[in-house]
């Protein structure tokens, strides 16, 4: 329902196809595995719970209600398709005390009317027979239809809702009538609507007089394949105890799973960290799951049964055909991830299960970090927490899921001022109109010149005050202090649409020129633009205004929107016309743009795209705006749009090339330019972006990648940064080409060279830059950490021989020797040890902070009566210290203060040991 929800709000905009819309029949992908409607967990467990279906359905916006719904659904089931009357059974909202509802008997005697018998006209409380799909918003009564699998004269009312695969809903009718509130009350709707839904599976199934929807021909061939895969026995559908090692629960996952994989990665969801990329993630590896553990399938059995789902569903959706191979890419990668992230998972819990003490509970903390890091499914754990006897801590682990909840409920998003005072509410929306309030005129937000200086110049706009918005209602006048929604005739404000910001300013009242009311934000709202203002003093409906946009910003965000577009043309032009916008944000400061890609884009291509931006911005382009009806704007070859729902007439944007010009049929001049739908507003010639730097670019999730970019003269300051830190990474290169023998000196070189990568990570420069140096950087890195490990092993050689000078193969050595760090120190004692097999080796290094390093190496001759772990820490306990090892190797630290009594303490101990 989510594309017909501005219908339900009151929010569509008046002029838009949808606004005209009364009657509805449509057939749409659906996805029912994430927030309140959620059917993961139950999929496989029956046979008629799926994470994608086909929901057909009708829509009434305002029209027709209960009597005409229930009519054309019985006429449909009973005369068209000849489903058995007596084996339907219809459900109604039997009425909720608490809520003040009373049973929705109207429905009822509906369908005793068009001959149901009483029997089979079931009430049922708030949770069978109510329809909501949020917490808050349009809501109502439903009538459900359920059928009968089994028949035979029985009367099966006692099944309905009970959970039996033989009595399943196969078509649910919601009469929405009411509006849930903030505060959790229903209020009447201003209309009422019909929303219905019927799932194409279980129609498919009682139509070919099947027992379940993996019976049907949607699903056989993909069991089939599954067969051919594994190792497992045919496919039989048990359900429960009779599914003995859940084999057949197993095949119904995998079916169902695969089929939604498809369809999701082929709208462009692919499997990721957030939304409904996470919930995709979580999908692909409950299928992985039970292909290996439950099916015993090899690695690939999943991506190998994608050919025979596109087979299944490709007429209906062509565009599965067209994505076939991307598809199997994609599950092999996320598959081999996961299988990897499995066995890490595995690890760690038989890791963490040895160190628990007897008869305690698996610590939260752990299966959190398995679950949040690894993604690691939850009944997985509990599943080999069972084998071993074990349960999770519950309690605890609920605690940091609330935590987490409570942690993203707190972010940008939550809490924004004045978010619900700007969002008119259906009620009031529905109060304007009736009161034959006029939609706001917004045009003067266009009205605006290039100046002879190259300024732009904004037409002053006098409007008046038509209705105030507070607190959820409608108000004639609001007092001094209070925030609310200003509402007016007209304005030139842009209110926030089409991913640009809104416009900010102020507005005066006619003949007071000293108190000013600042407008913070525009919003858009079923054709009434919304200011939200600050009231200084009382305003009041009536009032004369003046208004003023805050002009730096507007032109600010002009600028990033015209280079918007340029952007999108670029990389369509160098990355291929397959890349397709993804969506966008427009800022004062900067643009935001993400777009469908097969794979990284490279340094190469990011230069490609910013040379055709400055190439279009140096031609100083006229960029082109009129509005024109919708059809004529849907002829326009190459046209590109993200959002499906514009007003009619539509505002067409074209760079170089005449509106006029691209609308011709013949033309192919919009495949040479950027031609767009666009409500922004925009520049009236390209040169005024002066300069575009994409300052960021990286993959959200497989397949679709962000970049940011900003223009003008911030583009500048990022070319000028880029320039000065490419200087810096040059000189280090030099620097690093420099005979260098002090290790303190390559050491500081080093840090160097990390401190720079740390400032090239952050800085707002040219990402193909950033990228080059990147490399650079990493190589310097590495070229330092070698020799810095050379000229360590150099100052270890030459001390090794002068030991080995001084004490010429004796079984212990045991001396003080200058070392500037531990890591050379240890690198003494294994040169020692290698050039004298028999030796055990104990060197001190004292250092000018005071601290002694300590490091040793015991001979494998002398193991295990002699432990260089015990060794040193004998040694570094005499000097007030720690130490730590192995038998054969080990090292710690002291104080000067007992280094004397410390040598004193290693030769006793060796020679107790030999």
């Amino acid at each position: 329902m989510n594309q017909f929800k501005p219908i339900f709000l009151g929010t569509v905009h008046p002029r838009s196809e949808l606004a005209q819309q009364r009657r509805v029949v449509n057939s749409q992908k659906c996805v029912r595995a994430g927030g309140k409607h959620n059917d993961l967990e139950d999929v496989g467990r029956d046979t008629y719970h799926h994470t994608f279906f086909e929901m057909l359905g009708n829509w009434s916006f305002g029209d027709y209600f209960k009597e005409e719904a229930c009519s054309m659904a019985w006429e449909l089931l009973t005369e068209v398709y000849e489903i058995p009357r007596d084996r339907l059974y219809v459900t109604y909202f039997g009425g909720d005390p608490s809520l003040g509802l009373s049973a929705d008997e109207e429905c009822r005697d509906v369908w005793l009317r068009l001959g149901v018998p009483a029997s089979h006209v079931l009430p049922f409380p708030l949770k069978d027979n109510f329809w909501e799909m949020g917490d808050t918003g349009p809501c109502g009564p439903c009538t459900e239809i359920h059928y009968d699998h089994v028949g035979g004269g029985r009367n099966a009312a006692a099944l309905v809702n009970q959970g039996s695969p033989d009595v399943v809903e196969i078509w649910n009718l919601v009469f929405m009538q009411y509006s849930r509130e903030v505060e959790g009350n229903l209020l009447p709707l201003p209309q009422h609507h019909v929303d219905t839904g019927m799932g194409l599976e279980r129609l498919v199934t009682v139509l070919q007089n099947k027992r379940s929807n993996y019976d049907t021909d949607l699903f056989t061939p993909i069991l089939d394949a599954i067969h051919k895969g594994c190792r497992a026995p045919r496919y039989q559908g048990l359900v429960g105890d009779a599914d003995v090692g859940r084999v057949n629960m197993a095949y119904r996952v995998v079916a169902d799973h695969v089929r939604t994989l498809c369809v999701c990665i082929t709208d462009g969801i692919y499997p990721g960290f957030s939304g409904a990329e996470l919930v995709l993630r979580r999908i692909l590896r409950r299928a992985v799951r039970f292909c290996s553990e439950v099916l015993q399938a090899p690695p690939g059995l999943l991506a190998s049964l994608v050919p025979t789902v596109v087979d299944v569903l490709g007429d209906a959706y062509p565009e599965l055909t067209r994505n076939t191979n991307q598809i199997k890419d994609i599950i092999n990668e996320n598959e081999a991830a996961f299988l990897s992230s499995l066995e890490r998972g595995r690890h760690i819990i038989e890791q963490t299960v040895q160190q628990m003490e007897p008869s305690t509970n698996f610590p939260a903390e752990v299966a959190w970090s398995l679950y949040g890091s690894l993604g690691f499914p939850l009944d997985l754990i509990d599943l080999m927490l069972e084998e071993k006897g074990i349960s999770l801590d519950s309690a605890a682990f609920n605690e940091l899921v609330l935590e987490d909840a409570k942690r993203k409920a707190g972010g940008p998003q939550a809490g924004q001022p004045g978010s619900t005072n700007t969002q008119l509410d259906v009620h009031s929306l529905a109060r304007l109109q009736a009161s034959k309030v006029p939609a706001t005129d917004d045009s003067p937000k266009y009205a605006y010149r290039l100046g002879q200086h190259g300024h732009y110049e904004f037409s002053p706009c006098q409007a008046t005050v038509l209705m105030l918005y507070r607190d959820q209602s409608l108000h004639k006048e609001v007092g001094a202090g209070q925030r609310c929604g200003v509402i007016l005739d007209r304005t030139n404000f842009y209110a926030e649409q089409g991913g640009q910001d809104s416009d900010q300013g102020y507005m005066i009242r006619l003949g007071q020129q000293d108190v000013l009311f600042p407008v913070e934000s525009v919003r858009l709202c079923g054709g009434y633009v919304v200011h939200e203002v600050t009231a200084v003093e009382t305003l009041r409906a009536g009032d004369q205004v003046q208004l003023f946009v805050d002009e730096a910003q507007r032109v600010a965000c002009m600028t990033n929107h015209t280079a918007t577009h340029l952007l999108n043309f670029a990389l369509r032009r160098v990355l291929g016309d397959s890349t397709e916008q993804r969506g966008s944000h427009v800022t004062a400061e900067r643009l935001r743009f993400d777009f469908d890609t097969k794979g990284h884009v490279t340094v190469e291509q990011l230069q490609q795209v910013e040379q055709v931006v400055q190439d279009l911005i140096q031609k100083n382009e006229a960029v082109h705006m009129a509005e024109v009806p919708l059809k004529l704007a849907r002829r326009v070859q190459g046209l590109r749009a993200v959002d499906e729902e514009y007003p009619d007439p539509v505002r067409i944007v074209s760079l170089g090339v005449p509106v006029e010009n691209v609308l011709t049929c013949d033309t192919e001049a919009a495949m040479q330019t950027s031609v767009e739908l666009c409500c922004g507003t925009h520049l009236l010639q390209t040169g005024s972006v002066e300069d575009l730097a994409i300052i960021s670019e990286r993959q959200l999730v497989k397949g679709i990648s962000r970049v940011i970019a900003v223009t003008g003269g911030q583009a500048k300051e990022a070319r000028e940064l880029g320039q000065c830190l490419a200087t810096e990474v040059d000189s280090v290169s030099l620097r690093m080409k420099q005979r260098i023998t002090s290790i303190p000196e390559m050491q500081n070189l080093s840090k160097e060279v990390g401190q720079l990568t740390k400032v090239v990570a952050n800085a707002a420069m040219p990402q193909w830059q950033r990228k080059e140096l990147q490399i650079i950087l990493k190589a310097l890195q590495r070229t330092a950490n070698t020799a810095i490990k050379k000229l360590e092993l150099q100052q270890a050689e030459k001390a090794a021989q002068i030991l080995l000078a001084k004490y010429c193969n004796q079984p212990v050595i045991i001396d003080t020797v200058p070392a500037d760090s531990l890591s050379i120190l240890m690198k003494v004692v294994n040169q020692l040890c290698d050039k004298s097999p028999g030796t055990s080796v104990l060197l001190l290094s004292p250092q000018a902070s005071g601290e002694v390093l300590c490091a040793c190496q015991v001979s494998k001759n002398c193991i295990p009566e002699f432990s260089a772990a015990d060794w040193a820490v004998a040694v570094c306990t005499q000097m007030e210290g720690k130490a730590g090892g192995s038998p054969i190797v080990a090292k710690g630290s002291g104080n000067a203060r007992g280094m004397q009594g410390a040598l004193t303490t290693a030769l006793e101990f060796a020679q107790s040991k030999l």
